[in-house]
This record gives C-alpha cells, sequence and structure tokens, in this order.
C-alpha cells in the first residue's frame, strides 16, 4: 500500500493517540501481577501534612548528604549552603521521613508521621559559642519551598515550626539566628502585633504573670509544656525555645515583660 502524505498524518496521529491512551490507563499492575483500577479519586480525603519542621544541619552538605541518605537520620528536603543553594528532595512527601523524633505540638505526637521536614545546611552553634548565619539566598530558597508546600498541603501558619519547638527539651535548631519574622512578613508562619506587645509590656511590667498562666498560654500555641503551676527546669526550656523563635535576642527560659507580653499578644488571635 502507499501512503500518501495526508495518510501519513492521519497514520501518525492514530499511533500517538494510541500511545497516549496507554499511557493514561487507569489500570497499574502491582509487582506481583494483581490489577488495580486507579480510575475513581474519592472526594472525602485530604494530605496527611499538617506541620512543616525546620532544621539545621550543623554540617557541611556532603556530610549531610550522606548522613540524610544513608543513616537512620533523614529529611524531605535538603538546602545547600551555595551562592544559589540546591534543594534535594531525599524522601517523598507522601513517604515518612525520620526528621524530628521524641515530638509533640497541639493535639500531635509522632510529627514523623504528620509533617515534611526541611534541613538547611547550616554549622548551628559555633565553638565560640556564637551561631552561624544563614544567606539571604538560603532563606529565599525557604520561602519559596515554602510557598509550594504551604499552598499543596494547606498548611496554617501556626503549623510552621522548628525542630525546637516540636522537641524543646533536647533541640536548638534552627536557632536564634533563623529569621521567623521575614517568613511571617512572607505569609509564612505566625507572629504578633507589636502595638499589642507594648500594651500588655506596660501591664506585665508592674507584675508578671503566674507561672500557670504562663504554662497554660504556652500550651495554647502548641509547646508540650507541663502544666502544674511549678517554674521547673522542663518550663524553662520550653519558654526558652519559644524565646528563640519569637523573641531571640534573649532566649535563657527566664520570664520576663517582653516574653510574657509576646505571648499575651499571640494568643490574642
Amino acid at each position: 500500500m502507499l501512503f500518501t502524505p495526508a495518510l501519513r498524518r492521519l497514520t501518525t496521529l492514530a499511533i500517538v493517540s494510541l500511545l497516549s491512551a496507554c499511557a493514561q490507563s487507569p489500570i497499574i499492575k502491582l509487582d506481583n501481577g494483581l490489577a488495580v483500577d486507579t480510575s475513581l479519586n474519592a472526594v472525602g480525603q485530604n494530605s496527611r501534612v499538617r506541620q512543616i519542621v525546620l532544621h539545621y544541619t550543623a554540617g557541611d552538605t556532603p556530610t549531610s548528604l550522606k548522613v540524610l541518605s544513608q543513616q537512620d537520620v533523614s529529611s524531605h528536603y535538603l538546602i545547600t549552603d551555595d551562592k544559589t543553594p540546591v534543594v534535594y528532595r531525599l524522601v517523598e512527601e507522601e513517604r515518612r521521613a525520620w526528621h524530628a523524633g521524641v515530638s509533640h505540638w497541639g493535639e500531635h505526637r509522632d510529627l514523623n508521621t504528620s509533617s515534611i521536614g526541611i534541613e538547611i545546611v547550616n554549622a548551628g552553634r559555633l565553638a565560640d559559642g556564637q551561631w552561624a548565619p544563614y544567606s539571604d539566598a538560603q532563606i529565599e530558597t525557604v520561602i519559596r519551598l515554602l510557598q509550594d508546600l504551604v499552598q499543596r498541603h494547606r498548611i496554617t501558619p501556626d503549623n510552621i515550626v522548628g525542630h525546637s519547638d516540636i522537641a524543646p527539651q533536647r533541640k536548638t535548631d534552627p536557632g536564634p539566628l533563623f529569621p521567623w519574622k521575614r517568613l511571617a512578613q512572607a505569609g509564612l508562619g505566625r507572629w504578633y502585633d507589636p502595638q499589642t506587645v507594648a500594651y500588655y509590656q506596660q501591664e506585665f511590667a508592674l507584675a508578671l504573670p503566674s507561672i500557670n498562666t504562663v504554662q497554660q498560654q504556652l500550651a495554647k500555641l502548641g509547646y508540650n509544656v507541663p502544666t502544674h503551676g511549678q517554674w521547673d527546669r522542663a518550663t524553662q526550656n520550653v519558654l526558652a525555645a519559644f524565646q528563640m523563635h519569637y523573641r531571640p535576642s534573649v532566649y535563657d527560659g527566664q520570664l520576663d515583660a517582653e516574653t510574657a507580653a509576646i505571648l499575651a499578644a499571640l494568643n490574642q488571635h
């Protein structure tokens, strides 16, 4: 049979259509040969992801990649410290990465199950007691990644947190130099109204709230804190984590008027 140009085009289109139909077939086969029909997609579902947890690696890029890909610790994403940071996806989002450890935020425990972990290459606390800074390029990359994740998984601002927020008895990352306010200004995270803080600070300069009140307010924000009304080490560690996030100029775990005012202002929302 002789193929005219028109017939050749029709034949080509038919082959492309057939291949496309095959590629879009709703039937998939499991490794054991079982056929599964995926043509229906239930309305009653949502993302498993409730939080995004930010970390620093405390190591350089080669070391961090090796640890996070070859040892019993991992994260969904790693952002390098290159001049133009590279974003590695190490664990698919629907799978459980091992980044949070023993953790608690609000009603959620075991945040490995309900969160996405993002590691940022940063040395953390240095030998002289200072903290390693983050580059502008890294933070811009964090913001762009968060914007995508928040939109797709519908993450609320109060659920963008640091490792120190969900594990305040044992973790300090991403540290006091991480710019939480900058993220909040981009619509990514919770922050407070300065005027409300100023109002409360005048009140608390005269008399600080009770320890029980402070514990209850920290718990309302999501922190796992004792609520027995005693000023113990566990409560101080939680307050230090709160300060590191919202008042990083001083994060000694001691209650003062400014810390109490920020806590009260955040609880108004």
